[in-house]
């Protein structure tokens, strides 16, 4: 999922702080058209769902739909959270227009697509969809989300930011922070950070890796002077062709088999989708066009019958976000990215390389937990860079640093590209610290 036309992920979630403060709020009037009352093949539930349309956008023909599923119990004091590609309060939200059932009644608006256009689609929805279950307007108020949503989320926390210093109170969003993970971020770094892990994982060859950092000029920007050589486009074409039986998304996930033989002729074939949004060197080549589409995860076949025909223009893609959640993470909000160890698509070298090119000053911290008899006999070590281990059910559940700039960095260990698929119960306990403003566990015992 790494292009602008599959959805990101982005979650929202409210605090529960507030409702300790305030008390829990009262249940507003509802749009009941909008309940569910039951599915084809549905078992009887516990919650109450919603289903329907908020329109974006002036005019009207142009609308974002969306899926809000209630906690099952206390949802009043449950965090919300809102999920783009569509125990908590869970709402669902396709978008941008031209994905799933959101739609538009003018072509143009599909033409018209790109980061800034999404962004302020978004921004409406929210607006639009708090006026409907208005007693989540003035709780503390988070975003979240995976993989392109490195852009669409800061994209959406910053319009949010901007707009509030404009907004009457009743449109005030008390947005504090926002999570994103397996982030596109940084064209230059993501692609370096592609190339050191496939060679770090034994993807491609110490020959291959050497010609593309030394014929693409270690994809530095051509405006910061990077100048690649006519060997480049060759050393990236074989880059891209070592995933080819591979899932980029999941490299040590299994693929699908699809048929062969007379029953791969009987098959029905469609062209493969582009990706309208790719770093810019990559996306030069046809090979990254024809890299899966959707990561790994219950059926590894997906890509074979999921596709998107109607978005075939990206209009905006800035090289970089790093400007984004410098300017917010100056401005207070939370920032956390996480990062699944098993994607090569947006790797956590990638994640590395970006968060240091920030410049942030890793904040030290103490450690604790289980040590080995020498390093407790020589007493209490400090981490190098504050790196370390975090725990989940007395489990390495992957690894963190804090930083000074209200940062935070945490890796998942042996997740892919959409960590939550793979490492649900430790998605769920990072997700529970960020909304706390709490460290991770940092020892078996936490």
């Amino acid at each position: 999922m790494a292009g602008a036309t599959a959805m990101a992920v982005l979650m929202l979630a409210l605090a529960t702080a507030s409702d300790a403060a305030t008390g829990a709020p009262r249940r507003s009037q509802r749009p009941e058209a909008d309940l569910v009352t039951g599915l084809p093949g549905q078992p009887a539930v516990g919650f109450r769902h919603y289903a329907g349309y908020v329109d974006v956008g002036s005019g009207g023909g142009k609308a974002l739909f969306y899926w809000f599923f209630e906690g099952e119990q206390e949802p009043e004091k449950k965090p919300l959270m809102l999920w783009l590609n569509g125990a908590v309060n869970l709402l669902f939200l396709e978008a941008p227009v031209g994905v799933g059932f959101s739609y538009t009644n003018r072509t143009a608006d599909l033409r018209r697509l790109g980061d800034r256009v999404t962004a302020e689609d978004s921004y409406s929805f929210l607006l639009n969809w708090l006026d409907k279950f208005p007693e989540f307007k003035t709780r503390d108020f988070y975003i979240a989300g995976e993989s392109y949503a490195g852009h669409y989320v800061p994209q959406l926390a910053e319009l949010i930011y901007d707009g509030n210093k404009r907004a009457s109170k009743d449109k005030v969003i008390n947005i504090k922070g926002f999570m994103i993970g397996n982030a596109v971020l940084n064209d230059a770094t993501d692609q370096l950070g592609m190339v050191e892990y496939a060679w770090s994982h034994a993807i491609i060859s110490d020959e291959l890796y050497s010609a593309v950092r030394r014929e693409c000029d270690s994809f530095k920007e051509e405006a910061d002077g990077g100048r690649p050589g006519k060997g480049c486009t060759p050393a990236l074409r074989a880059f891209l062709g070592a995933y080819d039986d591979i899932d980029i998304y999941s490299i040590y996930t299994p693929t699908c088999l699809l048929p062969t033989g007379a029953a791969a002729a009987a098959a029905p074939r469609r062209p493969a989708a582009r990706l309208v949004a790719a770093p810019r060197l990559f996306s030069k080549h046809g090979e990254w066009h024809r890299l899966k589409r959707v990561p790994a995860g219950y059926d590894p076949c997906t890509e074979a019958y999921v596709t998107n025909e109607v978005i075939r223009k990206w209009n905006d893609s800035p090289s970089t976000i790093l400007p984004i959640l410098k300017k917010l993470m100056a401005a207070g909000l939370r920032v956390w990215v996480y990062s699944g160890d098993t994607d090569g698509r947006v790797p956590v070298t990638s994640t590395r390389y970006s968060i240091n090119a920030m410049g942030l000053r890793p904040r030290e911290r103490r450690a604790n937990g289980n040590r080995s008899a020498a390093a407790s006999a020589a007493g209490v070590v400090a981490e190098w860079g504050g790196w370390r281990a975090w725990y989940y059910r007395q489990q390495v559940a992957g690894w963190a640093v804090e930083y000074e700039e209200g940062f935070t960095l945490v890796t998942v260990r042996g997740a892919g590209h959409q960590v939550p698929l793979f490492a649900p119960g430790r998605s769920l306990a990072m997700l529970y610290h960020f909304l706390r403003g709490q460290a991770l566990p940092a020892a078996r015992s936490s």
